[in-house]
């Protein structure tokens, strides 16, 4: 979608399938909700991530240096193994690749900003994004841990970008994690898995969600005990 189309700006990211898969939930989530209307004069603007390690954030920084700046940002990935949608609430500064990405890369103990800040918290409401999904019967809960692959490497570029430069100070960002689609849970019995049309439509309202909710989050528990 041209800039010139955009009113208020959604930027939001899905990756490139990864690890033998043929395919990933957060681009398919991503690509579905493209160009739509969210909210008052809110429209998404889907893009599409390697998942390389450098790379990402690169293209990244190519949608956030377009005009207008984007009011949201949301970068989605896939975590295999959970059951529901997961708003992380922090980005840790550090890569450790337990696999390599697509281009091979498998960096160890190494910062993904050279002098940053250990951790970003996120500035998405993620606990009033947890009750509206429940509420509308999508599976949702707070994740404290975004893990140390690409997914977390995105998460920590983002809010470094959004901390540091002036043109993106009323920018509000973060990462959500997606589980598997059914497809790819019949390849691998026993892993949790959430139909696509349910996570578009739990997106959808995370992100008009994110865009309601401007003040302070909910204080009620997302923690955990491990």
């Amino acid at each position: 979608m041209p800039a010139a189309d955009f009113r208020r700006r959604i930027l939001l990211t899905g990756f490139d399938p990864f690890d033998q898969d043929a395919v990933n939930p957060s681009w398919e989530v991503a690509r579905a909700l493209d160009g739509e209307a969210v909210g008052e004069g809110a429209v998404v603007q889907a893009l599409r991530l390697p998942c390389v390690f450098g790379e990402a954030a690169v293209r990244l920084d190519e949608a956030l240096g377009q005009a207008p700046a984007p009011a949201l940002v949301v970068a989605l990935g896939l975590a295999g193994g959970r059951s529901e949608i997961s708003p992380e609430r922090v980005a840790i500064n550090v890569d450790d690749a337990r696999i390599p990405d697509n281009a091979g890369r498998q960096p160890v103990d190494a910062a993904v900003v050279e002098g940053g800040p250990a951790a970003y918290f996120s500035t998405l409401p993620i606990k009033a994004i947890v009750r509206a999904l429940r509420e509308h019967g999508v599976p949702a809960a707070v994740s404290n841990t975004a893990g140390t692959f690409v997914c977390n490497h995105l998460f920590y570029a983002l809010m470094h970008r959004l901390a540091t430069r002036p043109a993106l100070a009323g920018t509000r960002g973060g990462f959500v994690h997606l589980p598997a689609l059914p497809a790819q849970a019949a390849q691998r019995p026993g892993l949790p898995s959430m139909a696509l049309a349910t996570q578009v439509e739990g997106v959808r309202l995370l992100l008009r969600t994110a865009l309601d909710v401007q003040g302070s989050d909910l204080r009620e528990s997302g923690g955990a005990l491990h």
